[in-house]
């Protein structure tokens, strides 16, 4: 199961309104846990273990229990309701610049259309840049220049307006 595959249970997960769900497949075990009260969407993402034939003798570990990695996405504040938020697409590195030596793609206060690059976020050597959605004004970035970024982690407030 690759890294796409994952996201698209995820999102699937929080809109089917199901509490929990467990998947395990040879070995890889994915358990995504749902909370209602918050719709807060929680994923546990559980490493592959390396079988101990695969591993030298020397290095075969006296426990062998999985690494465990809890996403909790922040939600907005409730007086940006009014506000767009654009999210992260994939999971990476942030970038405001195309390179060290360019201007930022946007500030706060700027005016964005439909399509404008906003960002660049860097995964696994390449470099994606993240367009604009729709059209407004730039209100908040949410994420610091050269930060990781999870999948649909909230990275810029507009305002449509």
């Amino acid at each position: 199961m690759d890294l796409k595959e994952i996201q698209n249970l995820i999102k699937f997960v929080a809109n089917s309104g199901v509490a929990e769900v467990k998947l395990e497949m040879d070995d890889v075990k994915i358990t995504i846990r749902t909370t209602l009260e918050t719709n807060v969407t929680e994923a546990t993402y559980v490493q592959q273990l390396p079988t101990q034939a695969a591993l030298p003798q020397a290095a075969v570990p006296q426990v062998t229990a999985p690494t465990v990695v809890s996403v909790t996405p922040e939600a907005p504040a409730a007086n940006d309701s009014k506000y767009i938020t654009i999210k992260s697409p994939i999971i990476g590195t942030f970038y405001r610049k195309p390179s060290p030596d360019k201007p930022v793609f946007t500030e706060v206060g700027s005016t964005v259309s439909k399509g404008d690059v906003l960002c660049v976020i860097e995964a696994m050597k390449l470099f994606n840049e993240i367009e604009s959605e729709v059209s407004g004004k730039i209100v908040k970035i949410l994420v610091d220049d050269m930060s990781p970024v999870e999948f649909d982690q909230p990275l810029f407030l507009v305002d449509p307006s």
